[in-house]
């Protein structure tokens, strides 16, 4: 097979200062797995269904499952992955319990995925 050679510099030269510069921000190994854990929680179409959805209102199971057209143990089996990944929280009301994101930022990034395909 050949190589495409495109994206390849036509001679050697390392930029010290940009590589230091960069270096000294760039994500340790440990946070850049983090993030990418992240971003596997959010890759799968049902996580990032119920996390759109729980981006616009705090919903129980039943109601999750009614929105998104799917089982019950489905979503019930997302939410646990979801919960350990601390996206999501919980919180039981009499024998009803209701999700809601952890915080504000899962429902940013998707809003500015939104954003940014909607540029097309």
């Amino acid at each position: 097979m050949m190589q495409d050679n495109n994206d390849l510099c036509d001679v050697n030269l390392i930029h010290e200062d940009v590589v230091r510069a960069v270096r000294a921000d760039l994500l340790s190994q440990p946070r850049r797995e983090r993030l990418a854990e992240f971003f596997k929680a959010m890759a799968d179409g049902t996580r990032l269904g119920i996390l759109h959805a729980l981006s616009l209102s705090e919903m129980c199971v039943c109601d999750l499952s009614a929105t998104l057209g799917m089982s019950q143990s489905s979503i019930s089996h997302q939410l646990k992955y979801l919960r350990q990944m601390r996206l999501v929280t919980s919180r039981r009301a009499g024998k009803a319990v209701y999700y809601a994101l952890a915080d504000q930022h899962p429902g940013d990034i998707i809003h500015a995925g939104l954003d940014h395909l909607d540029e097309e």
